[in-house]
C-alpha cells in the first residue's frame, strides 16, 4: 500500500513536496515527486512487490504516460503475459507496470480486469489528461477536489495541509457522521473535497471533469446449484493468491469465522512462518482470545496477543489524530493498536473483513421491511405526532417499513421532537445546512434498486458501499497505514463477491445466519470458533468511559461549545453524563467525542 497525491494545473505545484508529507506513514520506505509543466504526482512508497525496482510515480518508456499507484492488483502475472503477447515489454517485476502498460492497451477498460484492492492516477502527457479510479468495493480511498484545477489524493489529510484551499465543513457529511458514524462518499469533511465512490473512475481535462462507474452491484439472485465445495476451492484459490509478496506477511486473528478461515487458507497454502495477531479484551462478551488461541495452536502459528487494557487515554487521542476525517467505530482504537503492533513483525496481514457483509453475518439483514408492516393505528399515531398532541417518544411505534428500518439503522435522524432528532443537538444553521430529509440517502437510493423492497437481499447488498466501504474498510486501512501496515481482504476479491453475490439471501442465511461460512468453519476449524455465539470486535465503551478514558473525555466533552461552535454543547454534554450512568447512547457519546478530538486537532469549525 502507499498513499498518492496528484496536482494538475492548480496554484500547488511548487508545494507538492510538503502536501506529499501527511501521506508518508502510508509510505515511509520512499517519497518521491514528479513533475512537469501542468501536473505534479507525488508517490509515498510501501514497497511489497519489486522491492528494488518498483519505484513510483512511474513512467512509461516513451514518458508520455506517469502513474502513481496504491494497491495491489493480484492477477497481475496473468495480465502481464497477455500484454507480454501483445508486444508490451517490462521493465520492471511490479503490478504497477502491469497496471500503466495495461493502461495504454486498453484505456479506460483497463480497470475491468483489474482483481485487486487499488486507487490509482495515471496522468498523460500528450493529451493533458489525467485518470484515476477506486476498486470495486472502495477497500483504497481517494479523494479529489476541482477547486482551482484538480487535486487528488490518498486521504483527506493533504488537503487539509494546504495553504489557502478552503477550510468549510461539509455538514451533509457531518450529518452521515452523526448518524452512521462515518461520512459517505461522495462527501467528505471539507465541502471542497469528494471522495470517489467504490468502483467508479474519473478523468480531468482542461477543467472538465467525468465520473462514470465501471461495476454494479448485481440484482439478487433467485437461485442457484454452487455447491459449497465450489466456495471452498475458491477461498483456497483466492488466499494463496493474495500471498505473493517480497517481505513478511501475516494475520489478523480475531478468533471469529472469517478471520479464522483465511488462516486456514493460508496454512493450506503453506505460508511459512505464519504469523498471527490478536487482542485479548478482559470483559466478558468482547474477549474472543480462547478461539484465536485455538486456531494458532491448531495450525502451529506464531501467535501474538495484545491486551486491550493498553488502550488508555493517550491511545485514544493518537488513534483519533491520525484519522484524516471523523470515524466512531469504536473499533478503530484497537485495530489501530493491534496494527501497530503487527508491523513490528510483518509489513503485510490478511484479514477476515467482508465476510458478514457479503456472506449474511447480521441479524439485520433478517429484519425486513415486511417486518413492521404499515397499520391504522400507526397511521393514527403518526397523524398525533404531527399535529403535535403525541410525545415525541412514541415516534418509534408509529414508524413502519422503511422509515422504520432507517430509524434502528441511525444513531440521529430527520424525527423532529425524537430523541433521535438532529435537532437536539445542532444549532439552527448547521441543522439546515445538513438537510437531515437526506440522512442515509446513499443507503435509502442502494436499498430501493434492488427491486424496489427492502428485503434481506436488498439490505445486504445496501451495505456494500455503505457500512462496508465507508466504515469497515475505511477503519482498517486508515488503522494499519497510519503503522505502514498493508492489510488484505481475501473475502473481498474479485471472483469470491462474485460467487456471494450469485447466491440467493437465502443460501447465506438459512438455516442461520452465515450459512455458507459457518458450513465451512464446521468443516475446517475447531469448535471454539463455530460453536458459539457472534462477538463483534470492539471495546466496552462503558467501562472505558467510567475508567481510563474518563479525564479525557469529560475535559473534551466540556469543551464542546468552544471546539464545535455549530453544536448544542448543553445537549452533548447532558448525553455524555447520561452514557456515563449507562442509560444514554453509548455509542452516540463516543461519535461526538471522536469529532471534538478530531476538531481540536485540525482547528476546522
Amino acid at each position: 500500500m502507499c498513499g498518492i497525491l496528484a496536482l494538475v494545473a492548480t496554484p500547488w505545484q511548487s508545494t507538492v513536496e510538503s502536501t506529499l508529507q501527511p501521506l508518508a506513514c502510508r509510505g515511509p520506505d520512499a517519497r518521491t515527486v514528479w513533475r512537469d509543466a501542468t501536473a505534479a504526482l507525488g508517490h509515498a512508497r510501501l514497497a511489497i512487490i519489486d522491492v528494488a525496482g518498483g519505484l513510483q510515480p512511474m513512467a512509461s518508456p516513451d514518458g508520455r504516460h506517469v502513474i502513481a499507484y496504491n494497491g495491489e492488483t493480484y492477477n497481475f502475472m496473468a495480465l502481464r503475459a497477455e500484454l507480454e503477447a501483445r508486444g508490451h515489454r517490462f521493465q520492471t517485476r511490479s503490478d504497477t507496470e502491469v497496471l500503466l502498460r495495461g493502461y495504454q492497451e486498453w484505456g479506460r477498460d483497463v480497470v475491468r480486469r483489474l482483481d485487486g484492492i487499488f486507487a490509482f492516477a495515471i496522468w498523460d502527457a500528450a493529451e493533458r489528461r489525467l485518470f484515476a479510479a477506486r476498486d470495486r468495493l472502495g477497500i483504497k480511498p481517494l479523494f479529489y477536489s476541482t477547486h482551482r484545477g484538480l487535486a487528488l489524493a490518498s486521504t483527506l489529510a493533504p488537503f487539509l495541509g494546504i495553504a489557502g484551499f478552503p477550510r468549510e465543513l461539509d455538514h451533509e457529511a457531518l450529518r452521515d457522521y452523526l448518524a452512521f458514524q462515518t461520512p459517505l462518499a461522495p462527501h467528505s469533511f471539507l465541502k471542497a473535497v469528494r471522495q470517489l465512490p467504490p468502483a467508479h473512475w474519473l478523468e480531468w481535462s482542461e477543467g472538465n471533469l467525468r465520473l462514470e462507474p465501471y461495476w454494479s452491484i448485481p440484482q439478487p439472485a433467485k437461485s442457484s446449484s454452487a455447491s459449497l465445495d465450489e466456495l471452498d476451492a475458491l477461498l483456497a484459490e483466492t488466499v494463496r493468491d493474495q500471498l505473493v509478496s517480497e517481505v513478511p506477511l501475516g494475520a489478523f486473528l480475531s478468533g471469529g469465522i472469517d478471520s479464522s478461515l483465511i488462516v486456514h487458507y493460508m496454512a493450506a497454502a503453506n505460508a511459512r512462518p505464519l504469523l498471527t495477531f490478536s487482542v485479548r479484551f478482559p470483559e466478558d462478551g468482547f474477549d474472543e482470545s480462547p478461539a484465536a488461541r485455538a486456531v494458532a495452536q491448531r495450525y502451529a502459528t506464531e501467535h501474538h496477543v495484545l491486551d486491550a487494557p493498553r488502550i488508555g487515554p493517550d491511545e485514544l487521542r493518537r488513534a483519533i489524530h491520525a484519522l484524516d476525517q471523523p470515524l466512531a467505530d469504536p473499533a478503530y482504537v484497537p485495530t489501530f493498536e493491534l496494527s501497530r503492533m503487527t508491523r513490528r513483525h510483518v509489513t503485510v496481514a490478511l484479514s477476515g473483513d467482508g465476510g458478514d457483509e457479503l456472506f449474511g453475518g447480521y441479524q439485520r439483514f433478517r429484519d425486513t421491511e415486511a417486518d413492521h408492516p404499515d397499520s391504522a393505528g400507526k397511521r393514527a399515531l403518526r397523524a398525533l405526532l404531527g399535529a403535535g398532541v403525541a410525545p415525541g417518544a412514541l415516534l418509534r411505534r408509529s414508524l413502519a417499513g422503511e422509515e422504520f428500518l432507517l430509524y434502528q439503522r441511525g444513531e440521529l435522524g430527520p424525527w423532529p421532537r425524537s430523541r433521535k432528532s438532529f435537532a437536539n443537538y445542532l444549532g439552527p444553521q448547521a441543522l439546515a445546512a445538513a438537510k437531515p430529509e437526506g440522512t442515509l440517502g446513499l443507503w435509502r437510493d442502494l436499498a430501493r434498486s434492488f427491486g424496489g423492497r427492502l428485503d434481506s437481499a436488498a439490505l445486504m447488498r445496501a451495505d456494500l458501499w455503505t457500512y462496508l466501504s465507508e466504515n469497515c474498510l475505511a477503519k482498517v486501512d486508515r488503522a494499519s497505514m497510519a503503522h505502514g501496515l498493508e492489510v488484505r481482504v481475501p473475502l473481498l476479491g474479485n471472483r469470491v463477491v462474485d460467487f456471494a453475490l450469485a447466491q440467493p439471501a437465502e443460501r447465506h442465511l438459512q438455516p442461520e445466519s452465515k450459512a455458507m461460512l459457518r458450513a465451512l468453519a464446521r468443516r475446517h476449524l475447531p469448535e471454539e470458533v463455530w460453536a458459539r455465539p457472534k462477538h463483534g470486535f470492539s471495546v466496552p465503551l462503558q467501562q472505558n468511559f467510567n475508567g481510563s478514558w474518563r479525564e479525557l473525555g469529560e475535559h473534551t466533552i466540556a469543551r464542546a461549545g468552544e471546539i464545535a461552535p455549530f453544536l448544542r454543547a448543553d445537549a452533548v454534554k447532558a448525553l455524555w453524563q447520561s452514557a456515563l450512568k449507562g442509560r444514554g447512547s453509548r455509542r452516540l457519546a463516543y461519535t461526538f467525542l471522536v469529532l471534538l478530538i478530531w476538531l481540536e486537532r485540525t482547528g476546522l469549525r
